[in-house]
Parts: structure tokens; sequence; C-alpha cells
């Protein structure tokens, strides 16, 4: 009986149980780089841009909030990360947070 119950006796077929379990690691190592580059560093690349985004924002631009709805930045509220957007002729304005924010529409030329 051994007393170390991690470290088996060898085999008589002579497979290696040591090398086996570097196969698992090696296995487990590489679908965790899988599910990194297939995932998690898309993620960080998409938050990236959202940012440069939200950050480039300034008065006048067109934009559309998640919830679909179009406007026109009337003013940008840094200390609050809120935006009040311009969304009828009558002058309707509604506050929203900038997270609210999808996409920004390219200034059309006239």
């Amino acid at each position: 009986m051994t007393l170390f119950a991690f470290n088996p006796a060898p085999q008589q077929g002579g497979s290696d149980p040591m090398g086996s379990m570097v196969s698992t690691l090696i296995m487990f190592g590489s679908i965790i780089l899988i599910f990194y580059f297939m995932m998690i560093r898309p993620q960080q690349k998409r938050q990236k841009e959202m940012k440069a985004m939200l950050d480039s924002m300034k008065t006048g631009d067109n934009v559309v909030t998640s919830s679909g709805m179009h406007g026109k930045i009337a003013e940008i509220d840094n200390d609050d990360n809120s935006i009040t957007l311009i969304v009828s002729e009558n002058n309707t304005r509604i506050k929203f947070d900038k997270a609210a924010i999808a996409t920004v529409l390219k200034k059309e030329k006239v």
C-alpha cells in the first residue's frame, strides 16, 4: 500500500499515468485558449470600440438609441453620464444615459 494516493504505482501494461495527465492538461489548456480567442477577446474589442464611439460624440450628432429612437444630441452631461436628445421638430427633448446610445449616424452632406 502506498502512502501517496496521487502517485499510483505504474501499471504492468507499460502505460504511463503521468503522460496521460500531461496530455489531459494540454487539452484543457487548448480549450481555455480557444474560449479566450473566440469569446473573451472579441467582447473586449467591442467594448473598446463602444467606449471610443461614446467618447467621440459631440453636440449636433445624430444618434440611435438601443431602443431604436432617433435623435440629435442637444447636450452632453459628462458629470451625470447622460445625453439630452432632440427627438422631434417641436424641439422635444429626452434625457438618456450614455450607455443607451447604440450608434452614431454619419452626417449627411447637403
